[in-house]
């Protein structure tokens, strides 16, 4: 069965009802993907927990080393990670039971989603989550 994205209305309303955003990968270097893609997030208000082993914080969030260290719920689990590298995070990411993974552009692997689909959970490969935003959010 090849794996198909969920909808731009599913996409949508995920986005709408996400408070909550841990971005695995996210650097604390400003002119890196990661760092301007959790910015443009959190200007429009949501929470960012970075989680990355080699910082103490991003964005003015303290850092996690792993996405187990995390104690609050998390609506959306955002992966900035080369695809071949994905599948222990979704394992980590399921224990947490976000609303969804999203894989950032460029990301994709068939059988973490797959996982992330037994498990309940939506996950979205290889799609912007800051171009989804603005393209299918609306301004409130």
């Amino acid at each position: 069965m090849t794996f198909t994205n969920p909808s731009a209305d599913e996409r949508r309303e995920l986005l709408e009802n996400a408070k909550t955003i841990a971005v695995v990968g996210l650097s604390n270097k400003p002119d890196r993907t990661s760092y301007m893609v959790s910015a443009a997030m959190q200007s429009n208000g949501y929470k960012i927990t970075p989680v990355n082993p080699t910082i103490e914080e991003a964005l003015g969030e303290k850092a996690a080393a792993s996405l187990t260290e995390i104690t609050e719920p998390v609506d959306i689990v955002n992966v900035f990670r080369r695809s071949e590298e994905v599948g222990p995070v979704v394992e980590e990411a399921i224990q947490l039971k976000p609303k969804a993974i999203w894989l950032q552009q460029g990301i994709y692997n068939e059988e973490a989603a797959h996982k992330a689909q037994e498990a309940g959970i939506m996950i979205i490969m290889d799609q912007c989550i800051k171009v989804d935003h603005a393209l299918l959010v609306r301004r409130k």
